[in-house]
C-alpha cells in the first residue's frame, strides 16, 4: 500500500532524501511526508490510501517518541487493538498505527502478533527495528553508505546510487542494532519431516474462505485478478460468494493477446459462472515490447520469467487503477504450496516433491512475489495473496506428500485443492476450470507473446556477445540471448555489483528444457485442449 524509506545516521540532507522517496511515488499515488527525528534520523513514506482514507497519513509517531513508517496491511489490526493493545491511545484508525505501539508494549519481540504482509521501521531515539512478512510480501532493501548510514528502503531504486553495499532483506525476520538479523518466523511447515497430516478438504476449504475473507478488509474498492486458471478462479469464487453475502458485486480483470488467449477464454468462463461485473483487457506485442525498458527499470530484475509475466500484469494494473480500483486478490503461491508446476509431475519421490514446494514457498520473495508486488505497484495497485496466509500454510504445507501426488491421478497437478473445492452440491466453479491443467501466466495471455518476445531479444543480441557473456556479467551470467537482453536493460538501470546479488534466477527441475515457460515441459497440452476434457473422479 505504499513506499517506504528511512536513513539511520545524521547528516543526510533532507531535499535529497524526499527526492529519493519520490524514486517509489507510484508506490503511494496519494500522499507522502517526511519526518526528521530529534537524533537527526529521517523516516519518509509514499501513501497509497487504502485503511482510514482521512488520519492515516505517515510516518505515525507513537504514544511518545517513536516514529514509524509501514507497507502493506495488518488484518489483525482491529483484534490487537481490542486485546493486547486495549490501554493505548491511537492517533488513527489505520492498521498501520499497531506496530508502532506493539513495539511500545513488547519492545522487539512482536513480529509473530502481526497477521498481515508488511515492511517497516520503527524509529525511537537512537534505537529502531527493521522488519519484514514471514514470506516477503512486501519488499524491503537494506544499505551502508560511505559514512555508515543505515537505509532501508520498498524499492532498491532510492538506494542502490547512495549506499557502498545493499541486499534484499530477508523475510520473516527483524533487525535491530542490538540484535542484528533475527529470525522471528519458523513455521512447523519448513520441516519436511513433519509433512504426514492427512487431507482434511473441509478444514482446506474453510481455511482458503478465512483467508480470502480478511483480505476484503478495505476502505476503497477491492476486486480480483482473473486468470481463468484454478488459483484465482478459486479465490474470486470465494470472493465472490462472501461479497454477495454483504450486498455487493466483485469486480474480476483478465488480460490476454486478444479474446482468443488460452486465459481470456476461460476466465470469461468463469466470470458468467460467478456473475462478477468483468473487465478483459488486451494488449500487443509490439506495446509489451515499447515498455520493457521502463518495466525492468520498475521490477529491478532481470529474472526471465519475471519479465515475461510481468508485463501483461503491468498493463493488466494500469487498467483496473484506471477504473478506481485500488486492491485486488491474487492467486500468487498455490502452485509452489501444492506443486502446481508442470515439471512437479516428474518429481523423483515424494520427499523431493515436499523439498521442493518448501524451497519454493521459500523462494517466492525472489519471483512471483517480487512480480506481483512491483508489476502493480507501479500503478498503485496494491495485490493480496490468500493462498499465502499463515494459517493455511500451516494447513496445506503439512500434508502427507504422497496424497499431493496419487498415482491413481497422475497428471492432475494441484490434485488437493481441486478436490477440496469439487462440491457438486454448490459448485465453487465449472468443472472444466476446476480441473484445468495448469498454464503459467506468461503462456496464458497468448502463447505468441513468448515465441515474439524471444525472437525480439535475439535479434538484439550478437553471437559474439553471448559467447563473451561472462566477461560482462561474472555474476548469475545470461546463457541465452533473452537473458542477455534482459540483464542488459536492468544493467543499464542498476549497475552496481550488489543490484545484481539481490536477483534470482527461476529455474525448473526434473526437465530437459530448463526454459521457465510451462510449455517447455513435455506434459504441456496445446491450447486448443488445455480446457480439461474429461473430470478425475473420485
Amino acid at each position: 500500500m505504499c513506499g517506504i524509506l528511512a536513513i539511520i545516521g545524521k547528516g543526510k540532507d533532507e531535499a535529497l532524501v524526499k527526492q529519493l522517496s519520490k524514486r517509489m511515488s507510484h508506490r503511494g499515488p496519494d500522499e507522502s511526508d517526511l519526518h526528521v527525528t530529534e537524533k537527526g534520523h529521517i523516516l519518509s513514506h509514499e501513501r497509497l490510501s487504502i485503511i482510514d482514507l482521512h488520519t492515516g497519513k505517515q510516518p505515525i509517531q507513537g504514544s511518545k517518541n517513536a516514529w514509524m513508517v509501514h507497507n502493506g496491511e495488518i488484518y489483525n489490526h482491529q483484534k490487537l487493538r481490542e486485546t493486547v493493545l486495549k490501554h493505548h491511545t491511537f492517533r488513527t484508525t489505520s492498521d498501520s498505527e499497531v506496530i508502532v505501539h506493539l513495539y511500545e508494549e513488547y519492545g522487539y519481540d512482536f513480529c509473530n502478533l502481526l497477521d498481515g504482509m508488511f515492511s517497516f521501521v520503527v524509529i525511537d531515539g537512537d534505537d529502531y527495528i527493521a522488519g519484514r512478512d514471514p514470506l516477503g510480501i512486501k519488499p524491503l532493501y537494506y544499505g551502508l553508505d560511505e559514512r555508515g548510514r543505515i537505509y532501508f528502503s520498498s524499492e532498491m531504486k532510492s538506494i542502490a546510487d547512495q549506499c557502498q553495499t545493499f541486499s534484499t532483506f530477508p523475510p520473516g525476520h527483524y533487525y535491530t542494532p542490538q540484535t542484528g538479523f533475527v529470525k522471528y518466523y519458523r513455521p512447523q511447515w519448513e520441516d519436511a519431516a513433519k509433512a504426514v497430516e492427512a487431507v482434511d478438504y473441509a478444514a482446506i476449504r474453510e481455511s482458503l474462505t478465512q483467508a480470502v475473507e480478511k483480505r476484503l478488509m478495505s476502505d476503497v474498492p477491492v476486486g480480483v485478478l482473473l486468470s481463468g486458471g484454478l488459483d484465482s478462479s478459486l479465490t474470486s469464487s470465494i470472493a465472490s460468494r462472501l461479497m454477495k453475502e454483504r450486498g455487493q458485486l466483485l469486480r474480476s480483470f483478465s488480460i490476454g493477446l486478444d479474446a482468443m488467449a488460452p486465459d481470456a477464454v476461460a476466465a470469461r468462463k468463469v466470470a458468467e459462472f460467478l456473475c462478477t461485473e468483468h473487465h478483459e483487457i488486451h494488449f500487443t506485442i509490439e506495446q509489451g515490447i515499447e515498455i520493457l525498458d521502463k518495466l525492468i527499470w520498475h521490477l529491478e530484475t532481470y529474472d526471465v520469467t519475471s519479465v515475461r509475466a510481468s508485463t501483461p500484469m503491468y498493463f493488466l494494473s494500469k487498467a483496473i487503477t484506471d477504473m478506481g480500483v485500488k486492491v485486488v486478490l491474487s492467486g500468487e503461491g498455490a502452485d509452489e504450496v501444492f506443486g502446481g508446476y508442470l515439471y512437479f509431475r516428474n518429481a523423483p519421490s515424494a520427499a523431493a516433491f515436499q523439498k521442493e514446494t518448501i524451497e519454493r514457498v521459500q523462494k517466492l520473495f525472489t519471483a512471483d512475489l517480487l512480480r506481483a508486488d512491483k508489476s502493480t505497484m507501479a500503478h498503485g495497485l496494491e495485490a493480496r495473496v490468500p493462498f499465502l496466509d499463515k494459517q493455511f500454510l500451516e494447513l496445506a504445507i503439512r500434508i502427507n506428500p504422497e496424497d499431493k501426488q496419487p498415482k491413481t491421478y497422475d497428471g492432475v497437478e494441484k490434485y488437493i485443492l481441486r478436490k477440496a473445492f469439487d462440491t457438486p452440491e454448490q459448485p465453487y466453479l465449472p468443472d472444466e476450470v476446476l480441473w484445468r491443467q495448469k498454464e503459467q501466466f506468461s503462456d496464458g495471455v497468448g502463447y505468441s507473446w513468448i515465441d515474439t518476445l524471444i525472437e525480439y531479444c535475439s535479434a538484439r543480441v550478437t553471437d559474439e556477445e553471448l559467447e563473451t557473456a561472462e566477461q560482462r556479467f561474472p555474476y548469475n551470467t545470461p546463457v541465452t540471448k533473452e537473458a542477455y537482453f534482459y540483464r542488459s536493460v536492468f544493467h543499464k538501470h542498476f549497475p552496481q555489483v550488489s543490484a545484481a546479488q539481490t536477483v534470482r534466477k527461476w529455474i525448473p527441475k526434473w526437465q530437459e528444457n530448463t526454459d521457465p515457460s510451462g510449455r517447455a515441459n513435455a506434459a504441456h497440452v496445446h491450447a486448443d485442449t488445455a480446457i480439461a476434457q474429461v473430470k478425475a473422479e473420485a
